[in-house]
């Protein structure tokens, strides 16, 4: 190679390098290392994981541990379908389009929208997305987000506003969940949209037919983020007058997998489809009248024009939101519901069970879902260490998210959880 390029050695390749910026000395390395030494050096550091398998988990705040059933494993690992790239050529990408429409349509029906898109990054970045998308519709630059909305994903939010000269008023909280008259005041016609998730943060439900007329009455957007497993025993948010409706799709049939990657589920009314971000995979029929599958509308960078994008979406995690859809198909209508309400029912009984204890307080009356919040009779941190010891993780120590949260452990069930794990975690708990 360097005689074809015209060198005696290696270091001429770098002569263009001014020498008081070079290392001087060879870098310092160990020696490499066998395949096999490789990969019982790899194994080793696997093995001080603890994976959730092997725990039972009471954690959530945006991530779940939910039975996956194996059917969606055996789909994702197809290599028509782990391999696929972008499908810009339609005609050797019909699977992958039609799992990718089949994913919308399953969005639309659990939302209640018109349309929905091929899926987004995460639910932060389809939370982003929708007050963007409000902006433009409404040709306004300010948006309230309620504060029972996940902390992380007004962070999002803000850096995402502050390039794009959007002002982000956040909303106080009472209770757990937004009061009616706190939105109200704060609407006024700058406003774009107001911005809330139902299950909440701290896992309330929000008013969302008053929410959807405060906003409204403003001629703003009025958003929602849904949990989707919750769906199936949950009116859709199109049912309280949701323009644009989104979520983190991670319980649909993905595994927690040290947090990612997830998959953003968006949808909306028709009349806003052409401001969509992302892409949307449609249905036609070909030159002989046979049903086919094309990206109908691609709105974004990689497509058209800069100046004329509705977002810089650059990938539309396929692989998952594929995930997502075969869960959908494998539970269907009934179960889904089923999984629902399980984790509703167990979340009662383990809040109860824990309160029982004496060990935690109870900060909020608002109704919940599968998730909520107790206040730890002390330190959270050293509980959280040493329920871990036990084989338990037990919920999330809120202050690590959030200052103002201190002493708050929020706890998530979801169908995998058995009243014998129940009732030992509240014994070992009130045993501290």
């Amino acid at each position: 190679m360097l005689r074809a390029v015209g060198a005696t050695e290696i270091d001429e390749l770098f002569d263009s390098v001014p020498e008081a910026v070079r290392l001087g000395r060879p870098l310092d390395l160990p020696d490499g290392l066998t395949e096999m030494e490789t990969a019982f050096a790899l194994r080793a550091l696997a093995d001080a994981n603890t994976p959730t398998t092997a725990l039972v988990s009471f954690a959530g705040a945006g991530c779940y541990d939910h039975y996956v059933p194996s059917i969606v494993d055996h789909v994702v690992r197809r290599p028509e379908f782990f391999t696929a790239y972008t499908p810009y050529q339609p005609e050797v990408s019909q699977g992958t389009l039609q799992n990718i429409y089949e994913f919308q349509t399953m969005i639309c029906e659990l939302t209640g929208m018109d349309v929905g898109n091929a899926s987004m990054y995460d639910g932060a970045t389809a939370f982003v997305e929708a007050a963007l998308m409000a902006s433009r519709v409404t040709k306004r630059h300010k948006v309230i987000v309620a504060g029972s909305v996940h902390p992380e994903w007004r962070v999002v939010l803000r850096t995402y506003a502050a390039s794009g000269n959007i002002e982000v008023v956040t909303c106080p909280v009472a209770d757990g969940v937004v009061p009616i008259a706190a939105a109200a005041a704060l609407m006024d016609d700058s406003t774009a949209a107001l911005l809330v998730s139902s299950p909440n943060f701290l896992g309330h439900l929000e008013d969302l037919a008053a929410l959807g007329e405060v906003a409204h009455a403003a001629g703003a957007l009025f958003v929602v983020s849904v949990n989707p497993i919750l769906s199936g025993v949950l009116e859709p948010p199109s049912s309280f007058g949701a323009d644009i409706v989104v979520g983190e799709g991670q319980p649909l049939g993905n595994p927690m997998s040290l947090g990612g990657p997830g998959l953003g589920f968006f949808a909306c009314r028709e009349a806003h489809l052409r401001q969509l971000p992302g892409r949307i995979v449609g249905r036609t029929v070909d030159v002989d009248g046979r049903g086919a599958f094309v990206l109908t509308m691609q709105t974004r960078e990689q497509h058209i024009r800069r100046e004329r994008a509705t977002s810089n979406i650059c990938s539309n995690h396929a692989l998952n939101a594929l995930a997502a859809a075969v869960y959908l198909s494998a539970v269907g209508v009934e179960g889904l519901a089923g999984v629902g309400r399980a984790c509703v029912a167990k979340a009662h009984y383990l809040r109860d069970a824990l309160l029982a204890t004496g060990k935690f307080d109870a900060p909020y009356s608002a109704p919940f879902a599968h998730e909520f919040a107790l206040r730890y009779k002390g330190d959270p941190a050293v509980m959280h260490s040493e329920m871990l010891g036990r084989g338990f993780l037990a919920g999330v120590d809120l202050g690590t998210i959030d200052p103002g949260m201190d002493g708050l452990v929020l706890f998530a069930v979801t169908e995998k959880r058995t009243r014998a794990e129940m009732d030992s975690f509240a014994g070992e708990v009130a045993s501290l």
